[in-house]
C-alpha cells in the first residue's frame, strides 16, 4: 500500500487472485494503491494485522491516507484489476480465492461510496498494474495477453 503523486507512477505485480486497487483524485494528480490478497481480515493468521493485505481494512486505511494528502472522500475514484481463478481444481469456496477477492473489494468500495470507473478482473492469468497519476490511466500487462489501458 502506497501513494504517488505526479509525476511518479504506482505499480504492483504478481497479481494473481490478489486484487490491485487504485483510489485517486484526477484534479490533484495523486492516487493511492493496495494489493488485496484476502477478502477479510478475520481470514489474517498473525496476531499482528497488516491492513493493506485485507479487502476490508486496506481500502479504508488507503482512503485515509489519500485524506492526509487533502483528498476529498467524494472525489475519489477507483480502478481494480486481478481476481483471477489461479487454481481449476475443485469448486470449494477456499480454492475461489480470486472471486472472494473481486466481490470484498466491491462491496467495500461499494460500503465507502466510492464508483469504479474501470476493472479488468478474473479470468485465469496473472497481471501486472501501473498507474499515472497524471493521467489518470491504469496500464493493464495480462501474462499471455498483452497489455491494455483503463
Amino acid at each position: 500500500m502506497n501513494i504517488a503523486k505526479t509525476p511518479q507512477t504506482i505499480r504492483t505485480s504478481g497479481l494473481g487472485s490478489c486484487v490491485g486497487v487504485v483510489l485517486y483524485d484526477a484534479s490533484k494528480k495523486i492516487a493511492g494503491m493496495v494489493h488485496v490478497m484476502l477478502p477479510d481480515s478475520q481470514l489474517g493468521k498473525s496476531s499482528t494485522l497488516n491492513a493493506a493485505k485485507f479487502a476490508d481494512t486496506g481500502i479504508y486505511a488507503m482512503m485515509e491516507m489519500l485524506k492526509l494528502q487533502g483528498v476529498r472522500p467524494f472525489s475519489i475514484k477507483a480502478k481494480i484489476a486481478g481476481g483471477a481463478q489461479m487454481f481449476q481444481f475443485g469448486s470449494n469456496d477456499t480454492i475461489r480465492i480470486g472471486p472472494r477477492n473481486v466481490e470484498a473489494v466491491k462491496a467495500e468500495l461499494k460500503r465507502l461510496s466510492i464508483p469504479i470507473v474501470a476493472e479488468d478482473t478474473g479470468g485465469s492469468s496473472g497481471r501486472t498494474i501501473e498507474f499515472d497519476p497524471e493521467t489518470s490511466i491504469l496500464h493493464v500487462r495480462t501474462v499471455n495477453a498483452g497489455t491494455q489501458e483503463m
